[in-house]
């Protein structure tokens, strides 16, 4: 039985009626998927005065993990940059380092952030907590060279989307109880969070086509989890099977209320303020998983985008006042 779903925004709506849905993953459609062409960033840097770098990280396991440096060109030297560690969408299991690259960049535009993206590898050739260690060798390169970089190690800044929203709740809980390095804040957008998948909302997108149903979702977390049981999953893989969520940065988390992950990102904002953390929360009416990303031009999406963007700049504005003083 199909369970009632809140309604798309009219305009999403009208725009999603154009796009090429499924409601279901195999391996031989995630590998015609992958092989789609990847974001062309060189289009995005067109019109930006930005300096780029290419640069490789070893894994745990000696693997190379490659990161892509943005920075602004001709920057004030005489105060440190921000920061913003990018982690791409894709669930896991598909995606690159330059997914959805334009929501960083847009905060180099606005505040002289370096933004600093990370290829970590794929599920299911990578399995486990592989893919959330890539991410933390990336954080932890990026503390090491931040006098390089030209950036302040008091303001990185850990943001992505999806799967990379969840993956930097993850590499947020390893630098918590790690004690290194420090983050100064937490962007989750629309975060793939929870494995266990039984949600309302997840069973509300299931048994049809959309952006990433139910269906989709169990695919990829079975890529990543292969046959683990639940109590062997890691909460820095799964990060709402973290016990306690006490410690964390500032958090802002965003969603659409017509989403698989609706439930379990509401919850863990819910979770931080319980724990005694900040977080604020944004469920966008009639936003679907990855609105904003997907169609940026839509009314919605604009104001989403806007409101994190000064959400970031207060955030920001208050770290700087507070290394002045």
């Amino acid at each position: 039985m199909t369970t009632a779903r809140p309604a798309l925004d009219p305009e999403l709506r009208e725009l999603l009626a154009d796009m090429p849905l499924i409601s279901q993953l195999t391996p031989e459609v995630l590998k015609q998927l992958r092989q789609l062409p990847s974001t062309p960033v060189e289009s995005l840097l067109t019109h930006r005065r930005v300096d780029r770098r290419e640069i490789t990280v070893s894994a745990k396991d000696g693997a190379p993990i490659p990161l892509s440096v943005f920075s602004p060109a001709n920057p004030d030297r005489t105060t440190a940059a921000p920061c913003i560690y990018w982690m791409h969408g894709g669930g896991m299991v598909m995606g690159d380092r330059f997914s959805q690259i334009d929501i960083p960049l847009e905060w180099l535009d606005e505040f002289g952030a370096v933004v600093v993206s990370v290829d970590y590898r794929l599920a299911p050739e990578a399995t486990g907590t592989d893919l959330v260690d890539d991410c933390y060798q990336g954080l932890l390169w990026i503390a090491e060279h931040a006098e390089e970089l030209g950036i302040d190690p008091a303001r990185i800044v850990v943001a992505g989307a999806s799967a990379g929203g969840g993956l930097a709740a993850g590499v947020t809980l390893l630098a918590r109880d790690l004690g290194t390095p420090a983050i100064a804040a937490q962007i989750l957008i629309c975060p793939m969070l929870d494995h266990r998948n039984t949600s309302t909302s997840s069973r509300q997108y299931s048994g049809g086509p959309a952006v990433w149903t139910r269906e989709m979702n169990e695919f990829a977390w079975r890529a990543v989890l292969g046959d683990l049981t639940d109590d062997e999953v890691s909460p820095y893989v799964s990060p709402a099977l973290a016990e306690d969520l006490s410690g964390l940065p500032t958090t802002y988390v965003d969603t659409g209320s017509a989403e698989v992950f609706r439930d379990e990102d509401t919850d863990y904002a819910t979770r931080i303020w319980a724990a005694g953390g900040q977080a604020e929360l944004h469920v966008w009416a009639g936003g679907f998983h990855g609105f904003d990303a997907l169609y940026p031009q839509a009314n919605i999406s604009a104001t989403a985008r806007r409101t994190r963007t000064d959400w970031l700049a207060r955030l920001l504005s208050s770290n700087g006042a507070a290394q002045r003083k």
